[in-house]
């Protein structure tokens, strides 16, 4: 499997391509007559001609008289997205651009870019993005292709299909990414998981020939404040013996989303060296079907000593996230934060675009809320409501796995996995989906990091 992190970006240094780069120049309703009346005679005809309006996401290329292209205009209104710029990237011809004139945020541009460049191209040929834009003025462009690469390297992760990316590639990944960045990467496989007190990654794995795994990497000065990053790896899900129908099943390569979020926004934290003590820990298993399948009613015994009583064998992501959190909270971090393609609940409420966020510190929740919606990473707040908490209570067991009624369905996923965090001074749950459905600016359809960004302006604004 190759990652986009491999390829070179789109952008061009001021040296290679700077005196000879293309201006592009934001137009709205309110300063086109302005810039309008600027334009020369046959600049504005033929704009006229071509039927360029102002309109959000209008592009207009502006001709010399020599027939090349003088500059570009591209429509905005007052309230774009923030990667509305991405649309540029793809839709230019071949050459080196520059933003010109009023760009109310150079930065978010800048990554809308190289995120819109991203191809998935493992299995056919794609047509390269060939218009390149030169590292806009001010803002720290190695800070914007380290974003790039990571999320690059994560939708790839996600859109490699599961006969070329199962427990053994996730790892490999992993390895590569440690090896990199100079960190330490340790692996616990197979019947190991049982000797090193992780039960339920073996259970969730065991039906697979693809042995079960936990990830453990770690960098960063071991005085430094710990942050451990948990990423759910379900490399495929079957739903085990609650199978899936096979409409549900076609999306499931995406079942370890939550472990390419963590591998990206670990891949950002190492690159720009901030002063954390990074932890990352990906539990990497298939949940497939044999006669070595957990089973519904089957009571298993967590990492942390509680029992759990099996519902549902689809349910199987917070199994394997509960061993790894309970070994997370074993060093009582300053943070604990987990990435987790978990629930259809998710989705029921707040779409495939906004994935909820859980946490006890209402300043830091809100925090995250604040960052995501500022670097166009968006999450949205769900409680913990406490009067859910008798939902997860097994009859048998100290908790079930798969609540009966199927209301709140990702609260009370939350919930199960709180009971595994005690000790860590704080914890984020993130219930992403981890694709586009539908391709928008910066925003090709297919595997998608999200929440990544957004942890990591947080961690930038404190431990920068």
């Amino acid at each position: 499997m190759s990652s986009k992190a491999d390829h070179p970006l789109l952008f061009a240094s001021p040296e290679e391509g700077g005196r000879g780069a293309i201006p592009i120049r934001r137009v709205d309703a309110q300063n086109w007559p302005g810039v309008r009346a600027g334009l020369g005679p046959l600049a504005g005809a033929f704009l006229k001609a071509s039927g360029f309006r102002p309109k959000p996401g209008a592009i207009g290329l502006v001709p010399a008289p020599d027939g090349s292209i003088e500059e570009v205009l591209f429509g905005a209104g007052e309230e774009d997205e923030p990667f509305a710029a991405g649309k540029l990237a793809n839709s230019l011809p071949a050459g080196t651009y520059r933003l010109d004139g009023d760009w109310p945020d150079r930065k978010a541009a800048g990554l809308a870019w190289l995120l819109a460049a991203y191809r998935f191209d493992l299995y056919r040929e794609r047509p390269p993005c060939e218009a390149r834009l030169l590292a806009p003025a001010g803002v720290d462009a190695g800070e914007i292709e380290r974003i790039a690469e990571a999320v690059a390297l994560g939708r790839d992760l996600v859109n490699t299909p599961a006969n070329d990316l199962g427990p053994d590639e996730l790892e490999a990944a992993a390895r590569g990414l440690a090896a990199r960045h100079g960190a330490a990467c340790e692996v616990v496989a197979g019947e190991a998981l049982l000797a090193a007190g992780l039960p339920m990654i073996h259970a969730v794995g065991a039906a697979s020939p693809r042995a079960p795994r936990l990830i453990d990497i770690r960098w960063g000065e071991s005085s430094a404040p710990k942050v451990t990053i948990v990423g759910k790896g379900v490399c495929f899900d079957t739903g085990g013996l609650d199978i899936k129908p096979s409409s549900s099943m076609l999306l499931m390569k995406k079942d370890m989303g939550g472990a390419a979020a963590a591998l990206a926004l670990a891949a950002i934290v190492m690159g720009e060296g901030l002063r954390v003590r990074l932890r990352v820990l990906i539990p990497a298993v298939e949940n497939s079907i044999s006669g070595a399948a957990f089973r519904p009613g089957d009571v298993l015994r967590s990492r942390k000593g509680l029992t759990v009583e099996i519902g549902n064998t689809d349910a199987e992501g917070r199994l394997v996230l509960a061993d790894a959190l309970a070994l997370a909270d074993e060093e009582a971090p300053e943070l604990i934060v987990d990435f987790a393609t978990l629930t259809g609940a998710a989705r029921v409420a707040l779409g495939p675009d906004l994935p909820p966020v859980y946490g006890e510190d209402d300043e830091l929740v809100e925090e995250m809320v604040r960052l995501g919606l500022a670097v166009d990473d968006p999450v949205w707040r769900m409680p913990l409501w406490p009067r859910y908490r008798k939902m997860v209570e097994g009859k048998i067991a100290d908790l079930t796995n798969a609540p009966a009624g199927g209301f709140g369905g990702s609260i009370t996923a939350a919930l199960f996995l709180r009971r595994f965090v005690t000790a860590a001074k704080a914890h984020l749950h993130f219930d992403i989906y981890a694709w586009n459905p539908s391709a928008r600016p910066a925003r090709p359809e297919g595997g998608e990091v999200q929440g990544a960004r957004a942890v990591h302006a947080m961690l930038k604004a404190r431990y920068g």
